[in-house]
C-alpha cells in the first residue's frame, strides 16, 4: 500500500504565555524566524495547514515560495481549552492547581472546565490525517499544526496513553515524522 510520507510541524511562537487553544494569534517575529530556519533543507510536494494564522500565514508563504499546492483544513486547529484558553499558566496553577494536575495526567477524564471533549479533538485529526493521507500517497506533505495536535497524533501512532501527551516535546517550528496511517491505538 502506497502511503503519504507526512510530516507535521508545530508553529513557531507567538509571544504568548499560556493555553492559547483556538485563539487567533499571530507570529512573533521570532516564530516566523524559527519558521522559516525549521523548512530549510527540506522538501515537500504539498502542504495542509491548521486555518489558525500562526500556521496558515507561514503554510501560505511557503506554499508560494516553492509553487506548492496548499490546502487549509479547520480540522487541524489546536485542542479547545474552553474556560482555561488564554489564562496564563502561572494564573491556572495558582487558582486551579489541583485541576490542572488532574488535567496533565488524564485529560480524558478530566479536560478543563467547558473544553473539547478528547474523542472530538481525536475524531476531527484523526479525520484530517485520513483526508491528507488518502490525497497524498506516494507525496511529501508538510502538516502545519499545533502542539497538541503533534501530540495527539504522536501519542495515537505510538501507541502512549493520552497522560503520556505533557511528556512528549514539542518545541516551537519543530518537525515530527509521522506514519499515518497509524497501526498502534492509543487508550
Amino acid at each position: 500500500m502506497t502511503t503519504a510520507n507526512i510530516e507535521l510541524l508545530r508553529h513557531g511562537d507567538t509571544g504568548q504565555r499560556s493555553y492559547r487553544g483556538q485563539l487567533d494569534d499571530a507570529l512573533s517575529e521570532q516564530g516566523w524566524a524559527q519558521l522559516r530556519a525549521a523548512v530549510v533543507g527540506h522538501a515537500w510536494d504539498a502542504v495542509v495547514s491548521s486555518t489558525l494564522q500562526r500556521c496558515a500565514r507561514f503554510a501560505a508563504e511557503l506554499a508560494d515560495q516553492r509553487g506548492l499546492p496548499l490546502r487549509l483544513d479547520a480540522r487541524l486547529a489546536e485542542y479547545h481549552f474552553g474556560d482555561w484558553q488564554g489564562v496564563p499558566i502561572e494564573t491556572l496553577a495558582e487558582r486551579d492547581g489541583d485541576a490542572l494536575g488532574r488535567f496533565w495526567a488524564d485529560p480524558v477524564a478530566h479536560p478543563p472546565p467547558g473544553a473539547e471533549t478528547f474523542a472530538a479533538f481525536r475524531g476531527r485529526l484523526t479525520a484530517a490525517l485520513d483526508r491528507i493521507a488518502d490525497e497524498g500517497k506516494g507525496r511529501r506533505v508538510l502538516v502545519v499544526t499545533h502542539g497538541g495536535a503533534i501530540r495527539l497524533l504522536r501519542c495515537l501512532v505510538e501507541g502512549r496513553d493520552y497522560g503520556d501527551m505533557a511528556g512528549i516535546d514539542v518545541p516551537h517550528a519543530s518537525l515530527h515524522p509521522l506514519p499515518w496511517p497509524s497501526v498502534a491505538g492509543c487508550a
